[in-house]
């Protein structure tokens, strides 16, 4: 089984490509991807799994607006996550994705990771349609 020790050696060797990442307690990170985006991937150690999280956006006021949003986050996760997937908590659109301990290699979860990164980094600009000005 994976420990909390070998994800923070995945981090390591994740940060030579220019992902940096803050250990905010035991078994929990902080993520940030290189380059332009902007999100923190919420990594949690919690045996018998690995989370992965993104808190995407807040969900509009309205209730037209939730119901489109709603339609629209099934229909990517039907159609373009391989890894993950798109739901609420609260009143937050969020990305997650967990990945079972025992049978986790570096490479499955660098896959997951860049599943995860790279379709937010595609989805964000319509999704930023349904964010309401604050």
């Amino acid at each position: 089984m994976i420990t909390r020790e070998d994800v923070e050696s995945f981090l390591d060797r994740m940060s030579a490509e220019g992902v940096t990442y803050e250990e905010l307690e035991p078994g929990l990170w902080a993520v940030r991807p290189g380059g332009a985006l902007e999100i923190d991937v919420v990594v949690s150690h919690t045996p018998p799994v690995l989370l992965l999280r993104v808190k995407v956006m807040p969900m509009p006021a309205e209730a037209a607006d939730q119901a489109a949003l709603n339609r629209r986050l099934l229909e990517l996760n039907a159609s373009d996550l391989l890894h993950g997937s798109y739901g609420i908590d609260g009143d937050a659109v969020v990305l997650t994705e967990a990945l079972e301990l025992s049978y986790l290699d570096f490479d499955e979860f660098l896959a997951a990771y860049e599943s995860m990164t790279l379709s937010l980094a595609s989805h964000m600009r319509e999704l930023a349609s349904f964010r309401e000005v604050r």
